[in-house]
């Protein structure tokens, strides 16, 4: 393991201790960009990786974070929360909308806060690892600490 510093995961880092849970970010040398991926890296269950999720709501970004051995059911979640269509986002959407790159967005450090819906089933793990940035970081919180500090709706998302 090593540090990254600089760029979309030092924004991450500063988020997570500036929300009082201090950091912890991992980054691996091989990459870690599929919940597949960073599950055999961490070694730990695909369902306690918190996938972060952004879609297009009539231009709008929504964040969903969601378990890595989940899919999102987007007619679900747009039923539920009374929206239109809710559409993947191009790459550039989330970049422009997170300043991280798809495959590495993290729950936090956006240039703003984004609307986040919280996979309920999550909190069935005791740690949960996210994208903290880029392809090759992740970083460990628990359910209510990621609840806390994204401000997140808790929704059953499939």
């Amino acid at each position: 393991m090593e540090k990254h510093d600089g760029g979309p995961v030092a924004l991450v880092r500063a988020a997570l201790v500036e929300a009082g849970v201090g950091d912890t970010v991992r980054t691996f040398s091989a990459g870690v960009p599929t919940a597949a991926a960073a599950a055999q890296a961490l070694e730990c269950d695909l369902a306690a990786i918190t996938n972060s999720l952004i879609f297009d709501v009539g231009g709008e970004p929504l964040l969903i974070l969601a378990s890595g051995a989940a899919r999102v059911d987007t007619a679900l979640v747009a039923a539920r929360l009374g929206t239109g269509k809710i559409h993947r986002a191009s790459p550039a959407f989330v970049l422009d909308h997170t300043g991280q790159k798809v495959g590495g967005v993290a729950p936090v450090g956006h240039p703003k806060r984004i609307r986040t819906l919280l996979d309920e089933t999550l909190q069935a793990h005791g740690l949960l690892w996210a994208g903290a940035g880029d392809h090759n970081s992740m970083f460990s919180i628990t359910y209510q600490d990621l609840l806390r500090i994204t401000g997140a709706l808790e929704l059953a998302v499939r």
